[in-house]
C-alpha cells in the first residue's frame, strides 16, 4: 500500500481485521515438531464451556501471547496449544437453569437428552471462545485445538484411572464428604469456599438419663442433633472427668447416647461439652471411627429431613428444620440461650449454597504418596512460581494434603471406568467398556453412574493435549511444557495436581515456571464478575478501543502478581498511544523517498559527532536489553514500559523533531536522518510486536522491509559497539535545559511560536561545552533565538528563572509577555488559590470533621491543602521573577 494512502486517523477496526488472517494462513502459529530450533511451549489453562471469556482471560491470554509471540522472534519453535474445558458442575448447572425456566428437568429427560442439551451449549460456548482468542490476537496453534472430553483425552483419563486404582491410589469408601444439596453432588475441600457469616450458638440442654440433671453443649446446627449419637469431652477437662460413661437423653428423640472422652474436644469453646453426629461433621466423623459410634443420617441429599430425624422433622427443608427444633427446644425448657457467633460458614463454589457434611460412598485419590515429588521438584528449583512468595502457599497446601473426593453425581463428564457385576458381585475397573464379567462371564454390568471431578481431566492437560496415552512426536518434542501462566485461586484446584500428575505419568514436571497474575477488579476494587454486574466483554472494549489497546493498557497496569483495578478511562492508555505511534509512522514514511531502501545496507553506524544518532541508536540497544531482560524475569508491565517511554519519549518527541532540520538540509544529511528514523522505528516495532501484534505488523509492512511478516523477523540484537553512555549522557543534559525552558514558557504563558532569550549563569564548564556544541538543537527544540552566558550568581531583571544542578537558567520576560498583565493574574489567581486554602485549613481545624469523617476523606483534604500550597508557592516565585 502506498504510505501517501496512510489515513490520518488511526482505525484498529481497518487493521486488526485483516492480519490475524494473514498469520493464520501463512500457518505461523503452526508448530513444526522436526524443527531442529529450541521448543517453547504453552498449553492454554482451557477456558469453561459454562460461558464465554471475561476480563481476567483477556489478562491471561495476553500475558500468554506475548511470551509465546516473543520467544518465536527470538528463535524458538514455539507451540501455544488451546482449547477448552468441559467444566462439569458448572456447566450442567448453566444447562439445567435454562432447561428449568422452560418447565424441564433432567430427572423427566433422562440422562441423553441432558448431554444432548449440554453439547449444544458447549458447542455454542465453544465457538464465541475461538472467535475472541483470535479478535485478541492470540497465536494459538489451531490445528492441535483440544477438548478435554475428545475421545484422545477420555482415552487419557481412562488410563489414569485404571493405573492409579492397580497401584492403590484410587479406591472407594464411605467418608464424609462437603455435599452440595443444589447441585446434589459431592465437592472437593477445594471446592468449598468459605465465607465469614454472622450466625447463632445455641445452647442446649441435654438430660441425663437416670434423671440426674442436666448438661449444656452449644452447636451452630441444632437440626443435626436429631443425629447425634454421643456427647464429647477433652479427657484432661477436670470439670467433666466425672461424667464419662454416663448416659443422657438426646432431646426430642427419646435415644440414649454416652458421654465419651476424646481430645479433639477444644475445652474453650461454648461449654466444652460437643455434641458428636458422625453422619454430618468431619470432625465428628473421626471421632466416630475412634470411638465406633453409629452414623445417623437425618438428611437427604436435596437438604430435606430424611426419616431417621424423626416423624415430626422428616420431608423438612433443613433450615425450616432448624426453626421447628428451636421453637420444640424452647417449649421444653431446653434451650438455655442463644448467642450472636460470628463463623466460617462453607458454600458451593459454583452455586453458593450452603454445603453440608455428608457421609457418602464416593471414590478417592491418596494424595500424600503424589503430594511429596511435586514438592521435592519445588524444592529443587525444578519448578519456579512467579511471584515467589506463592512458593510458600504451596508448600502448605502440599504438606498438610487430603485425599481428593474425585467422584461427582453428575452427568456431564467422564463417567468413572468402573462397572458392577449384578450376578456376582465382582468390580471391574478398565479402559475398555467390558462386554462381560471376567469372573462369571454375565453380561448384566452396571457402569458407575458418576462423573470424575472436572480436574481429575485437566489436571493431565500438558500431556493428554499432546498425545498421551501414545508416545507422540508432539509429546517427545514439546513436553515438558515451559511456562504456565494462570490466577492465583487455582494453585490447589489445577497447579499442584497438575505437577503431580506430570511427575507420575511422565516422570518429569509439566512446567519450569508458573507465572501467578493478579486479579482483575473494577475501579472499587470488586472482583469482576456477572452476578455483580460489573463484568466486561472483552470484545466491547475491543470495539471501543482495539485490541491493541487493550492488550497493552492490561499488561501495562499488571505489576507482577498485583491485582489490577480496571476502569474504562484506563484503556484510553493504550489507544493514545497506538494513536501516537500510527501518527509518528505517518509522519516517518512521508518523509522517505520512493525508492528510499535501506534494508541490504547492513547494520547502521552512527558518526561521532552526530550526537542524536549516538544517543537514540544507544537508547534503542539500552531498550532492547531492558524489555527482553524484563520478559525473562517475567516483569512483563516493565517490558511494555520500558518500549512505550522510548517509542513515545525518545523517538516520538525528540528524535523525530531533532530530524526533521536534517531532513530539511537535504543531501547525506537527510538520508542519513531518514535511515536512522527508519532503522530505530522498524527495531522498535519489533519490540513491541508481541504487546500491540496488530498495529506493529500493519506499519512494519509499510516500511521498507525484507520478510513476509514482522513475526518472522528476529529479536532486535543488542550490541555494545552501540551502547554510547556518553552520549546518553550529554544528551541528558542537553534534554533538561530544553525541558527546563519549555517549563518557563509554559507557566509564564509565553507564545509557542515566539522565540526567546536563554542566559546561563554557570561555573560548570562541561554544562558550558556541551551548550556551545549543541546549541542548534537547543534553540529548536525550545525555540530559543540567543544563547549567552553570564557570570554565576548573576540575576537578569524581569527574568524567570529554572535550576540545574549548579546553574542557573533565565529568560528574560520582557517582549515577550505583558508583564504588568501577568503580575495581575498571577496575584488573582495566588488570591483565589490562598482563599481555597484556607477553607480546607479550617475544615481540618474542625475536630466535628476530623472526629466523624472517614480517614479516606480527611487524607483527600490534607492532600488537597498540600495541593494549595505548592500552588501557592509556584504562583509567589513566578511573581518573585516578574518583580512583583
Amino acid at each position: 500500500m502506498p504510505t501517501n494512502e496512510m489515513q490520518k486517523q488511526y482505525d484498529p477496526k481497518e487493521v486488526e481485521g485483516k492480519w490475524y488472517e494473514f498469520w493464520d494462513e501463512k500457518g505461523y502459529f503452526k508448530a513444526d515438531p522436526e524443527s531442529e530450533k529450541p521448543s517453547f511451549t504453552i498449553v492454554i489453562p482451557p477456558p469453561n464451556v459454562t460461558g464465554v471469556l471475561h476480563m481476567g482471560h483477556a489478562l491471561n491470554e495476553t500475558i500468554q501471547d506475548i511470551l509465546i509471540r516473543s520467544r518465536k522472534m527470538r528463535g524458538c519453535e514455539t507451540l501455544w496449544v488451546p482449547g477448552v474445558d468441559h467444566a462439569g458442575i458448572a456447566t450442567q448447572n448453566v444447562v439445567e437453569k435454562r432447561l428449568a425456566a422452560q418447565g424441564r428437568n433432567r430427572h423427566q429427560m433422562g440422562r441423553e437428552a441432558l448431554l444432548d442439551e449440554v453439547w449444544t451449549w458447549k458447542n455454542d460456548r465453544e465457538r464465541i471462545i475461538i472467535d475472541q482468542l483470535k479478535a485478541m490476537g492470540c497465536a494459538c496453534d489451531w490445528s492441535r485445538y483440544r477438548f478435554t472430553m475428545d475421545e484422545r483425552l477420555s482415552r487419557a483419563v481412562r488410563r489414569v484411572f485404571v493405573r492409579l486404582y492397580e497401584k492403590g491410589l484410587v479406591y472407594r469408601g464411605k467418608y464424609i464428604i462437603n455435599w452440595c444439596p443444589r447441585c446434589q453432588t459431592a465437592l472437593a475441600d477445594e471446592e468449598v469456599d468459605h465465607t465469614p457469616s454472622a450466625g447463632k450458638l445455641y445452647h442446649i440442654q441435654y438430660p441425663f438419663a437416670d434423671g440426674g440433671g442436666r448438661i449444656t453443649v452449644a452447636t451452630t446446627r441444632p437440626e443435626t442433633m436429631l443425629g447425634d449419637t454421643a456427647v464429647a469431652v477433652n479427657p484432661e477437662d477436670e470439670r467433666y472427668k466425672a461424667l464419662v460413661g454416663r448416659e443422657l437423653e438426646l432431646p426430642l428423640t427419646g435415644r440414649k447416647i454416652p458421654i465419651i472422652a476424646d481430645s479433639h474436644v477444644d475445652p474453650a469453646f461454648g461449654t466444652g461439652l460437643v455434641k458428636v453426629t458422625p453422619a454430618h461433621d468431619p470432625n465428628d466423623f473421626e471421632i466416630g471411627l475412634r470411638h465406633n459410634l453409629q452414623q445417623i443420617a437425618v438428611m437427604n441429599p436435596d437438604g430435606t429431613m430424611s426419616a431417621a430425624a424423626g416423624e415430626q422433622f422428616a420431608g423438612l427443608d433443613r433450615f425450616a428444620c432448624r426453626r421447628k427444633v428451636l421453637e420444640l427446644l424452647g417449649a421444653q425448657g431446653l434451650l438455655e440461650k442463644t448467642e450472636e457467633h460470628q463463623h466460617a460458614v462453607g458454600h458451593c463454589y459454583r452455586c453458593d449454597t450452603v454445603i453440608e457434611p455428608y457421609v457418602s460412598t464416593q471414590w478417592f485419590v491418596k494424595m500424600k504418596p503424589l503430594a511429596e515429588p511435586a514438592l521435592e521438584v519445588v524444592r529443587q528449583g525444578k519448578v519456579k512460581f512467579h511471584p515467589e512468595r506463592w512458593t510458600k502457599i504451596y508448600f502448605d497446601w502440599l504438606e498438610n494434603i487430603r485425599d481428593w473426593c474425585i467422584s461427582r453425581q453428575i452427568w456431564w463428564g467422564h463417567q468413572i471406568p468402573v462397572w458392577y457385576c449384578e450376578a456376582c458381585g465382582k468390580v471391574i475397573v478398565a479402559e475398555q467398556d467390558p462386554d462381560k464379567c471376567p469372573d462369571c462371564g454375565s453380561e448384566r454390568l452396571r457402569q458407575d453412574p458418576d462423573v470424575l471431578d472436572t480436574w481429575f481431566s485437566s489436571q493431565l492437560w500438558p500431556f493428554s493435549t499432546l498425545g498421551w496415552p501414545e508416545r507422540t512426536r508432539d509429546l517427545e518434542r514439546f513436553y515438558p511444557t515451559s511456562v504456565l501462566s494462570t490466577a492465583p485461586e487455582i494453585i490447589f484446584f489445577w497447579v499442584a495436581r497438575m505437577i503431580m500428575a506430570g511427575l507420575e505419568f511422565m516422570g518429569e514436571a509439566p512446567f519450569s515456571d508458573v507465572y501467578l497474575h493478579g486479579t482483575v477488579r473494577d475501579e472499587t476494587g470488586r472482583k469482576m464478575s456477572k452476578s455483580l454486574g460489573n463484568a466486561v466483554d472483552p470484545l466491547e472494549l475491543i470495539g471501543e478501543f482495539g485490541a491493541d489497546a487493550m492488550r497493552f493498557t492490561l499488561i501495562s497496569i499488571a505489576a507482577t502478581g498485583t491485582d489490577l483495578y480496571l476502569s474504562t478511562e484506563k484503556f484510553h492508555l493504550g489507544r493514545n498511544f497506538a494513536n501516537k505511534l500510527w501518527n509518528a509512522s505517518r509522519f516517518v514514511l512521508m518523509n522517505f523517498p520512493e525508492d528510499f531502501d535501506p534494508t541490504g545496507s547492513g547494520p547502521f553506524e552512527a558518526r561521532r559527532e552526530e550526537l542524536a544518532e549516538r544517543w537514540i541508536l544507544s537508547r534503542l540497544d539500552r531498550t532492547a536489553r531492558d524489555v527482553t531482560a524484563a520478559l525473562d524475569s517475567f516483569r512483563l508491565n516493565d517490558a511494555a514500559s520500558a518500549v512505550y517511554s522510548f517509542l513515545w519519549g525518545d523517538y516520538c518527541d525528540w528524535y523525530i523533531e531533532l530530524s526533521k532540520a536534517s531532513i530539511a538540509a537535504g543531501g547525506e544529511q537527510a538520508e542519513r536522518a531518514r535511515t536512522v528514523l527508519w532503522t530505530v522505528l522498524e527495531s522498535a516495532l519489533r519490540l513491541l510486536h508481541p504487546f500491540m501484534p496488530f498495529i506493529t505488523e500493519d506499519i512494519w509492512q509499510r516500511l521498507p522491509h525484507s520478510g513476509e511478516s514482522i513475526l518472522q523477523r528476529p529479536w532486535v540484537e543488542t550490541s555494545n559497539s552501540r551502547q554510547d553512555e556518553a552520549a546518553e549522557a550529554e544528551m541528558k543534559l542537553v534534554q533538561d535545559i530544553v525541558v527546563a525552558v519549555r517549563n518557563i514558557r509554559g507557566e509564564m504563558g509565553v507564545p509557542p511560536g515566539r522565540p526567546a532569550e536563554l542566559r546561563i549563569a554557570t561555573a560548570d564548564s562541561r554544562l558550558r561545552e556541551s551548550v556551545q556544541l549543541h546549541a542548534g538543537i537547543i534553540r529548536r527544540m525550545a525555540t530559543v533565538e540567543g544563547i549567552e552566558f553570564i557570570p554565576a550568581g548573576a540575576r537578569p531583571a524581569a527574568s524567570a528563572v529554572a535550576v540545574l544542578g549548579s546553574s542557573e537558567l533565565f529568560v528574560p520576560l520582557e517582549g515577550l509577555i505583558d508583564l504588568d498583565k501577568e503580575r495581575e493574574k498571577l496575584r488573582r489567581e495566588a488570591e483565589r488559590v490562598s482563599g481555597l486554602l484556607t477553607a480546607v485549613e479550617a475544615k481540618l481545624a474542625n475536630t466535628n470533621f476530623t472526629g466523624r469523617a472517614p480517614a479516606e476523606v480527611i487524607a483527600k483534604e490534607r492532600d488537597k491543602a498540600q495541593s494549595y500550597r505548592d500552588s501557592l508557592e509556584r504562583l509567589h516565585l513566578n511573581l518573585t521573577r516578574l518583580g512583583g
